[in-house]
């Protein structure tokens, strides 16, 4: 049984996140508003199906995905690039590959304790956010 991440969760922490969005060419005004926002997380799981949601006071972020099958994602809100995404299980984390104009590109979120660690990464760069969960 794959772990559950079902909940609400409420940014803590969010380390690099300027230098990711260098990475992924995101202008200064955008990225200097963005860095100082509260993200908030509400994902919904039903096995191997995620409805997954990244809101803040700016800009708002919806993903849909079943892990293990590639799908073509829309980047809108966030640098508005079409990448082809693969989710899949490692033991209890998820690991995301995003296929596109960058390398390297793609994210894994796993638990310690009762936190949420999401790790980001774009060609070089790497940022890593914590969540607590909220319900």
């Amino acid at each position: 049984m794959p772990a559950d991440y079902n909940g609400r969760w409420e940014m803590v922490s969010n380390d690099n996140f300027e230098d990711i969005m260098k990475a992924i060419d995101i202008d200064f005004a955008t990225r200097k508003i963005a860095s100082h926002l509260h993200q908030t997380k509400v994902i919904v799981q039903n096995g191997d199906k995620f409805e997954t949601k990244t809101m803040s006071t700016f800009r708002n972020y919806e993903v849909n995905f079943t892990v293990g099958e590639e799908f073509e994602e829309q980047t809108k809100g966030l640098d508005n690039r079409k990448v082809m995404t693969t989710v899949t299980w490692d033991g209890d984390k998820l690991v995301c590959v995003q296929k596109g104009e960058k390398a390297n590109r793609g994210w894994k979120h796993w638990f310690e304790g009762d936190v949420l660690h999401l790790e980001i990464h774009v060609l070089d760069k790497v940022c890593h956010q914590v969540f607590k969960k909220s319900q």
